[in-house]
């Protein structure tokens, strides 16, 4: 054999033996999501690690190593969990594949879980999750980043960097099925003199419908800025009204106003008795077990008229002491309503007190041909009588809205616009008006329809008025799913002028999953403002940011 066969004979050796040899190479992703991080809620998402299993042959991870850099207070943690999820990306608490791996009660900044879970090749999921404590601060932050993974035997681990992504800490005001209460809908917050948050919402009670059903306003009010809240309570129930079952009694939509002049609160709802059908007639003979079911948006859910077997019916209950204790509901539809309209109702959220003391809640409803629209309605005499404005725009279909007064005095709207759906370019936007004489004329704002994106959904606009360096300042601030295709990525957006511009700078991103969207922003004090919204990780979720984020003001 000549020299140069042998020389390449112990060549290819040398090769498959180095080959042999080598350390398999095990490839490790991790990724962070931009969603709330509840008290409350016994597992929070916080960092999904992703591992893929080289070679033919099986691992078995024995521990995982966690540094906690962007996170503020390490006490704020109560236990962290890593759930191992298969190949499911999500976690999914109803997998097959779900076990624990490891768990630390009481973590310190730096912590190692340790396990053993065998590895098959290819591609597998971790997550790591924790659970707060009841103390854990409303303006903190979490952060976990993997430092390293340790498997059975020597291995080339190679970890992806990223860069620290810092989750917000927030509470859950209502979990699906919590209290006897399916599902918890549609935001209200607001602030009372004393500094009570009242959040208000739909308490549905056997489903996550919309009307007509079971359903109730629901309360719970919070005397130390939102950081704990009182247990639930009713603000509007039309029990059996009328001799029918409460799932055919249904309120819903409510909407919010603190008079701080007279420290009123009022509460106004939408309320359905009985059923109209598609065709627009009453339905007679309903018991518990009907399963008739019609919606006062939906074909002629609600008709022409003032009757409750008629219209769907415009309520309105008030508090003097604090939203301890409510007032029977009165009904103001013939105040508010003309006959020849299809529906009136509030628009969810909040409404305001004006400088001279005008009492305004954002309105909306379906015109003498069925078309929804926006507007207000007022009272100048402390709630005693009210009157609805003309609709904000003819030409485009509007529903819920959000009103507030500007540094000039008019009145800005805010509107959800029909016209959105499956537009995806740049002509999707909330539709904008400005009124200078309390809705009998509008003007379209040069922002309408492109400023703010929306997959026509509810969103939520408030002014947000404080001290700074003895001066009086003001900030607009946004809330609703930053999207236009979907519910996701629930983000504050604020503008220092009035509305003409909302820079990307001051975006806030609360929750990048998909949830169901609606929102209600309100000051909890000067430097701070609240926000409760349906979120990704709960039903009702609260959040608190300081205004100091926002350095120019």
């Amino acid at each position: 054999m000549s020299i140069y066969k042998i020389s390449l004979l112990i060549y290819v050796f040398g090769i498959f033996f180095h080959l042999s040899m080598a350390k398999p190479v095990i490839q490790i992703e991790q990724t962070q999501f931009q969603v709330p991080i509840l008290i409350g809620k016994p597992v929070n998402p916080v960092l999904r690690i992703k591992i893929t299993i080289e070679g033919t042959k099986p691992h078995q991870l024995k521990a995982l190593s966690l540094q906690t850099q962007g996170t503020t207070a390490i006490q704020d943690l109560n236990t962290v969990e890593v759930y191992y999820t298969g190949k499911d990306t999500l976690l999914n608490k109803m997998s097959t594949a779900l076990k624990l791996f490891g768990k630390k009660a009481n973590p310190k900044a730096n912590i190692t879980l340790e396990g053993d879970t065998e590895l098959n090749p290819g591609i597998h999921y971790l997550w790591v999750t924790c659970r707060l404590t009841d103390q854990a601060n409303l303006l903190h932050k979490i952060a976990f980043q993997l430092e390293d993974v340790h498997f059975n035997e020597s291995t080339d681990v190679r970890i992806t960097d990223r860069p620290i992504m810092e989750q917000r800490i927030g509470i859950a005001i209502h979990q699906r099925m919590e209290n006897g209460i399916h599902t918890a809908r549609i935001p209200g917050l607001a602030v009372t003199p004393k500094g009570t948050l009242l959040a208000i919402f739909d308490a549905r009670r056997e489903s996550s419908r919309d009307l007509q059903g079971d359903i109730d306003i629901g309360l719970r009010r919070s005397t130390n800025g939102g950081q704990t809240w009182e247990p639930l309570t009713i603000a509007m129930d039309m029990g059996k009204w009328g001799g029918l079952p409460e799932k055919f009694n249904g309120v819903s939509d409510a909407c919010i106003l603190v008079d701080k002049n007279s420290n009123t609160i009022y509460i106004a709802a939408l309320w359905m008795h009985g059923i109209i059908d598609k065709d627009g007639q009453w339905v007679k003979g309903l018991k518990e077990n009907s399963d008739h079911w019609n919606h006062q948006w939906k074909n002629k859910g609600s008709q022409p008229g003032f009757g409750i077997k008629q219209t769907s019916q415009f309520m309105l209950v008030k508090s003097t002491d604090d939203g301890k204790t409510w007032s029977k509901p009165l009904n103001i539809t013939k105040m508010c309503k003309k006959k020849d309209w299809w529906l009136f109702a509030p628009a969810p959220g909040n409404g305001i007190v004006l400088n001279d003391g005008t009492l305004v809640f954002p309105t909306q409803g379906r015109d003498s041909l069925g078309t929804p629209f926006s507007t207000i309605t007022y009272s100048k005499d402390s709630g005693k009588t009210w009157q609805t404005a003309k609709r904000a725009l003819n030409e485009v279909a509007t529903t819920e809205c959000a009103v507030v007064q500007l540094a000039d005095r008019s009145l800005m709207l805010n509107m959800r616009a029909n016209k959105n759906k499956g537009e995806i370019g740049s002509n999707n936007g909330r539709a904008v008006c400005v009124t200078r004489d309390m809705g009998k004329t509008w003007t379209q704002h040069p922002s309408a329809f492109h400023a703010l994106p929306e997959p026509v959904c509810m969103a939520s606009l408030y002014k947000h008025s404080f001290m700074d360096a003895g001066k009086q300042r003001h900030l607009l601030l946004f809330s609703n799913p930053n999207s236009k295709t979907d519910r996701d990525h629930l983000t504050i957006k604020v503008s220092t002028n009035d509305g003409q511009t909302w820079p990307q700078k001051y975006w806030v991103l609360l929750d990048e999953w998909k949830g169901r969207g609606y929102s209600c922003i309100a000051a909890v004090d000067e430097q701070h403002i609240g926000i409760l919204y349906e979120s990704s990780q709960a039903d009702m979720v609260f959040q608190k940011i300081a205004v100091s984020e926002w350095p120019e003001k």
